[in-house]
């Protein structure tokens, strides 16, 4: 079994470091879904945003803390653990269950679809995917279900293409 990514190695290199004009978009677009919401984007909650969005791949709450915490002020877990559950309300971030990490929303999806992740068990790569046909799928087996979903992300465990070749 491979096992995840250290967050040293998930970081971000330089075409995309916290504060790149690819996560300043980000944010700022996040900023427009919470006024739009009259919801608010606190300089917690935007900074934990700006984390996941300045690393390559899931994280976990401690390594928020942790990579967060070498930023400046540590913060307690459970500030974290607030600001991740505002995030993901939002649909500004997604909870990987299978990891027990999280991952910024690539934006693509609105949030009443139903967001897909390709996860690779081999390099550990995350990719969300968005397909009409599958949350269409998904929504029509809900509605048969008579099933109200709290959330409707999906993930799928595998190997991607380039791990395929190495085992």
């Amino acid at each position: 079994m491979a096992h995840a990514l250290s967050l040293h190695h998930r970081l971000s290199h330089a075409d995309a470091p916290i504060g790149s004009e690819r996560t300043a978009r980000a944010i700022a677009q996040s900023e427009a879904v919470c006024r739009s919401k009259g919801a608010r984007l606190t300089p917690i909650r935007r900074r934990v945003l700006e984390a996941l969005h300045g690393v390559d791949g899931p994280l976990g709450a401690y390594d928020l803390v942790d990579l967060l915490g070498s930023q400046g002020r540590r913060m307690a877990p459970i500030t974290i653990y607030r600001a991740l559950d505002f995030l993901i309300e939002q649909d500004l971030v997604h909870r990987l269950a299978s990891r027990n990490a999280y991952i910024a929303s690539s934006g693509t999806v609105a949030g009443t679809r139903t967001t897909a992740f390709l996860i690779c068990e081999g390099c550990g790569d995350v990719n969300e995917i968005a397909s009409p046909d599958v949350a269409e799928t998904v929504l029509k087996v809900l509605r048969e279900q008579g099933y109200q979903p709290r959330t409707k992300v999906l993930e799928i465990t595998g190997r991607c293409i380039r791990c395929q070749d190495v085992h």
